[in-house]
């Protein structure tokens, strides 16, 4: 058959891929149908005067990707599965349109679910990597177990159970990629296209996203005083497959899950056998009073899996947490591991490892705890001097931020874009919220903002927020 191709010999891109961008988008435009014949190479490279070795290369390139064949008798041809294959797709529209526009890096003042980066205990955390580095062995540098380094497995199975009352041991422990990672793979663990989910609303939008980009069924379900709804879940979805909550302190609102909401929760799920995936990321930070217990201790049905993650209580750019699963859910998700993530990186295990078993861990949530009880304090008092009356100031017991709303009805998502463009990142309320409401106001972290510069930044915030 004849085919027309435009190529540029001038152009920087080789010609053989020149050639083979032209023939696959005359494909993919249906100029070239399946089944259709090709010029043969000697034939093509005259057509276009180059060497026939170029065109050669071009047909292997398309034949490596399965866009045509090589047939007896019949010479080259497009393949039959080609139109499938080529068929372009969508941005999903909820995975790649946020609600407002952000750079790719946010400023850290008021930035909510951040922790206290300057007071990190950077000297001790570099001499434990570097005596990560020394001590690493050749085998651990290459291919990591999926389910995590048993040393660091082991050392977060014995914090949970000493200090968080969760019985598990080193082989009930998954060793994830944060929170996300955490909840990845259990949605491709127990998941299936289609599956409800219930999810707390207003709540973290990027655990909706992720949940909608594996194609399941998002159910928003109400909050109020004593945490996620049960009753509205079960009305909405009383078949759903996995429930994801956060009962130490709600995000954003700051309430715990009450004790009847969880027994009527874990009742729900035992009775329906689905599935509540715990996130107990920060629940540590309660300033006013002890930690609440997580729900896995209530948890003898074996329904529950623990979610949790280092980000919030260490340092974002760590990007590691964990799973803490059911005894029959422990190959499944190995698995999952294995064939999703192959493992997270091996020195940073090690070095957190250390970190947890030498008690560096114990002693830095300690002094965050006395600092961000500090730095709260000082934000609140910094609110109300610089707004007075104009700012009512909530103050969850748990959690990192406090919630500002105005007395004058003002867009809080412009309100945080004026902020965004001075350097400040506070979040939108209103913009956590899928089905129910939540009113308009600013979540502000302290956690950030040492207590000697919480008037400047509030000052700075009044100012960016009143600009018109």
């Amino acid at each position: 058959m004849g085919l027309s191709l435009i190529i540029e010999k001038t152009a920087e891109t080789d010609l053989f891929r020149q050639i083979a961008d032209a023939i696959r988008n005359a494909i993919a435009a249906g100029q070239v149908v399946p089944g259709a014949r090709l010029p043969s190479a000697r034939a093509l490279s005259e057509q276009l005067c180059v060497g026939r070795g170029t065109v050669d290369a071009a047909y292997a390139m398309l034949a490596g990707e399965g866009a045509i064949v090589s047939r007896r008798g019949s010479g080259t041809v497009v393949s039959g599965n080609i139109g499938a294959r080529l068929v372009s797709t969508e941005a999903t529209p909820f995975m790649f349109a946020p609600d407002i526009t952000v750079p790719n890096r946010l400023p850290v003042a008021l930035r909510p679910r951040l922790p206290a980066l300057d007071a990190f205990p950077i000297a001790i955390w570099s001499r434990l990597v570097a005596e990560a580095a020394r001590e690493i062995s050749p085998a651990e540098l290459a291919d990591p177990d999926p389910a995590g380094l048993l040393a660091l497995r082991a050392a977060i199975a014995a914090w949970l159970t000493t200090h968080r009352g969760v019985a598990c041991s080193a082989a009930n422990v998954v060793v994830t990629a944060g929170f996300q990672g955490a909840l990845a793979l259990t949605r491709g663990v127990l998941l299936g296209r289609g599956d409800a989910v219930w999810v707390e609303d207003p709540g973290h939008p990027s655990i909706r996203q992720a949940l909608e980009a594996a194609g399941a069924r998002v159910v928003p379900v109400r909050i109020d005083d004593d945490g996620m709804r049960v009753a509205s879940g079960i009305a909405a979805a009383p078949k759903a497959k996995l429930a994801v909550v956060t009962p130490p302190h709600q995000y954003p609102n700051g309430m715990a899950l009450s004790l009847p909401r969880r027994l009527e929760l874990l009742a729900w799920a035992s009775e329906v056998e689905a599935w509540v995936l715990e996130d107990d990321t920060d629940s540590v930070f309660r300033l006013n009073g002890r930690p609440l217990q997580p729900l896995k201790s209530l948890d003898r049905g074996r329904r529950v899996i623990q979610a949790g993650s280092f980000s919030q209580t260490l340092f974002p750019a760590l990007r590691l947490g964990y799973l803490v699963v059911p005894n029959e859910l422990c190959d499944a998700f190995e698995r999952a591991a294995r064939l999703l993530t192959l493992g997270q990186p091996s020195l940073e295990q090690r070095a957190l490892a250390a970190f947890l078993a030498k008690g560096h861990f114990i002693r830095h949530l300690s002094k965050m705890r006395r600092l961000y009880t500090e730095r709260r304090t000082a934000l609140t008092v910094a609110l109300r001097e610089t707004f007075g009356e104009e700012v009512l100031s909530q103050m969850p017991p748990g959690g990192l931020h406090l919630i500002a709303r105005l007395a004058d009805a003002v867009d809080d998502t412009v309100l945080a874009k004026r902020a965004l463009t001075a350097g400040l990142a506070p979040c939108a309320l209103s913009s956590l919220s899928a089905a129910h409401g939540n009113g308009q106001g600013l979540l502000l972290a302290y956690s950030n903002i040492p207590a000697n510069r919480a008037g400047e930044t509030v000052g700075k915030l009044k100012r960016a927020i009143e600009t018109m």
